[in-house]
């Protein structure tokens, strides 16, 4: 199986998906001109600029929702496996993804916005929704909602809980107590499991407004004790920061580490872990209660850079500044620490040796820990995302229980992603990211050419922004948009 799936990886994460993602976010940044740059400001202000409402959540939760999808175990383990494949300047690129890939999620999240419906009480949105309503082709929206349900409800949660059981057990230590499909499974991954789902159980069968609460409160607390960790890391080692700086860039472009391989290896952890064009974001971006649509994307744009430039640089630097890590493929690896080349490289090893080199034994504690709340805040936004997506389908067509269904699929995946094998987790993962990606940058690349709805919504926000407006209005009709009837009602 590990074979099969490593020949579909190859298929779908050949060079054509690579420039296409770097391609599309340079466009859209030139075309809205740089406003990654420009409306920085603007993006941070927005971020407690809505109130939640019966119908909607605010921005901020809004934010929550997404960057718990973003900020999860591609930020500790695919950082560790990005530099492991395709060497330190892999991170260069993974910048790069995420400084173009912020006006990508800006389109993708505004279109999330202008054409989302009101679904039993609550806002619903995302791909599929605008690929219908924009593009008019519903065989091409059903692609993408189906796919997507296999990828967020099947394919990726098993990455997610995968990290989780990897760190408890190297934390925490196991006694293998039985072998299941060729994988040894201690006790550690066994009791982690059941309470992973156990927890997120009592979540997901809460609903939406549950989710968002949660998460507003969880992911800016994570994500700031991680970066602080990561910040007294780099303290520690200030004198060789500039060279770890260096070092990244000049690996970058250097034939050693491969150009193909860090461009490679840094564009699909970059994408898998920001998001960035994958189609995730649009699904929370609908759901915020906004007075424009553009708001909503420029606060999803923001977040882009919270994945990215702060907890993956973070990872990135604790990794690189302690030498706990090797690049496979080269004669002699690359490390100045006592790492063996016998540890996992697609698992949080990495990262959990380089806090241990540093604040011992409980730097491994600390990792499993963090990834604890990482991955499983978004093993929340994955559900959230599967449950649009089927209640989209479900405006069509109706099946007895399926969300109920897809709350037990979900779980189960997670229950065996804990016990598996890294390799074939992260390999199914890559699929699900991948597909989810062709179909939604086509799609906003074919919406540009149709009318590009996502920049005259930009457009009309900046000017009603010079004009000083004290209440931002949107009239689709006004801008030549059709088939925004949530906006147009409104």
């Amino acid at each position: 199986m590990q074979g099969i799936v490593d020949w579909l990886n190859g298929i779908i994460w050949s060079n054509a998906l690579i420039y296409l993602a770097l391609g599309t976010g340079l466009f859209f940044s030139v075309l809205t001109r740089f406003l990654q740059v420009r409306l920085f400001r603007e993006m941070f202000r927005l971020l407690f600029s809505s109130k939640e409402s019966d119908r909607g959540i605010s921005s901020f939760q809004a934010l929550a929702v997404s960057l718990s999808g973003r900020v999860g175990t591609g930020n500790i383990a695919g950082v560790a496996a990005a530099i492991g494949f395709g060497g330190p300047g892999a991170v260069f690129w993974m910048w790069i993804v995420a400084f173009l890939g912020a006006s990508t999620a800006y389109v993708e999240s505004a279109l999330g916005q202008i054409y989302k419906e009101e679904d039993e009480g609550q806002y619903r949105g995302g791909p599929a929704y605008y690929i219908e309503k924009a593009m008019g082709q519903k065989w091409y929206a059903w692609t993408f909602a189906i796919a997507t349900i296999i990828a967020v409800g099947v394919l990726l949660p098993g990455v997610q809980s995968n990290s989780i059981g990897n760190a408890a057990e190297l934390a925490f230590g196991g006694e293998t107590v039985l072998s299941f499909l060729g994988d040894d499974v201690s006790r550690t991954k066994i009791v982690t499991a059941v309470i992973v789902v156990s927890v997120l159980g009592f979540i997901i069968f809460g609903g939406v407004k549950r989710i968002a609460h949660f998460t507003q409160v969880v992911v800016p607390f994570m994500a700031l004790g991680y970066i602080l960790m990561a910040v007294g890391i780099i303290l520690y080692h200030i004198t060789e920061l500039p060279g770890i700086v260096a070092l990244i860039v000049t690996d970058a472009f250097t034939p050693m580490a491969g150009v193909g391989a860090a461009i490679g290896w840094g564009v699909k952890r970059g994408v898998y872990s920001n998001e960035a064009g994958q189609g995730s974001g649009p699904h929370a971006a609908a759901a915020a209660e906004v007075q424009h649509p553009a708001q909503q994307g420029l606060v999803q744009a923001f977040s882009v850079y919270v994945d990215t430039l702060f907890v993956c640089s973070a990872t990135a630097f604790m990794i690189l500044i302690t030498q706990q890590y090797y690049v496979t493929g080269l004669e002699a690896a690359v490390s100045g620490g006592t790492l063996s080349s016998d540890v996992i490289i697609a698992s949080p090893a990495f990262t959990q040796l380089a806090l241990e080199s540093v604040v011992g034994g409980f730097g491994k504690t600390f990792v499993a820990v963090a990834l604890f709340f990482f991955a499983f805040t978004t093993l929340l936004a994955y559900y959230y995302i599967a449950e649009t997506n089927v209640a989209y389908i479900r405006r069509t067509f109706r099946f007895p229980y399926e969300i109920t269904i897809l709350k037990i699929v979900l779980m189960s995946s997670v229950f065996y992603g804990t016990i598996r094998s890294a390799d074939l987790a992260w390999a199914l993962g890559d699929i699900g990211v991948g597909i989810m990606a062709w179909l939604n940058i086509i799609g906003i690349l074919i919406l540009f050419f149709m009318g590009s709805p996502a920049l005259r919504a930009l457009k009309d926000y900046e000017a009603q922004r010079k004009a000083g407006v004290e209440s931002y209005t949107f009239d689709p009709q006004k801008l030549g948009i059709k088939n925004a009837g949530f906006w147009e009602q409104r």
